[in-house]
């Protein structure tokens, strides 16, 4: 008997829709944690989840990653948004071509849904709400959000794909 090999290419575009779904439930979740935040916290407020280690805190970020370029005056919004849905649209496009492995598929909705997540806030309140800080006695993390999670977790997926994917 011979084998059956599927390409990812001809497998069925609606199956792939699944990831989009991922992405809008990421999208839907970090937009909960983020008004829960912004409602439930005063600006700068910190409470300690861990002590020493983990706190819930609501800060704002105009930049990017790390507040890169977050005193730039307004224009770098325009960039990041533009960005994210560049990067996003690409991932997407791709996924739906069925391009990538089912471990990119699943990073390409993470980082989608993260990506789109940070554009609400952008569009909405000309920043994005940030509340996990970590920390260890004088040394402190910049605070992030669950879509700064999944971007992260998505691109550790990319990595994990290149070095076990062969195609």
């Amino acid at each position: 008997m011979g084998g059956h090999f599927v390409s990812y290419r001809s497998a069925n575009p609606w199956r792939r829709s699944g990831w989009f779904a991922v992405a809008a439930l990421i999208i839907v979740v970090d937009q909960i944690s983020k008004i829960h935040f912004n409602t439930g916290y005063q600006y700068g407020e910190m409470r300690a989840v861990i002590p020493g280690f983990f706190s819930f805190t609501l800060v704002y970020n105009p930049g990017a990653a790390f507040n890169f370029l977050g005193g730039a005056g307004g224009w770098q919004k325009h960039l990041f948004t533009g960005l994210a849905f560049a990067v996003s649209g690409w991932l997407g496009w791709n996924v739906v071509r069925g391009r990538f492995s089912l471990l990119m598929n699943c990073a390409a909705s993470f980082i989608i849904g993260g990506a789109l997540g940070n554009v609400v806030d952008r569009l909405l309140y000309g920043h994005v709400i940030d509340f996990i800080l970590l920390y260890y006695h004088d040394w402190f993390y910049p605070a992030f959000n669950l879509a700064d999670s999944f971007i992260c977790l998505g691109a550790a997926l990319m990595i994990l794909d290149s070095l076990t994917n062969k195609r």
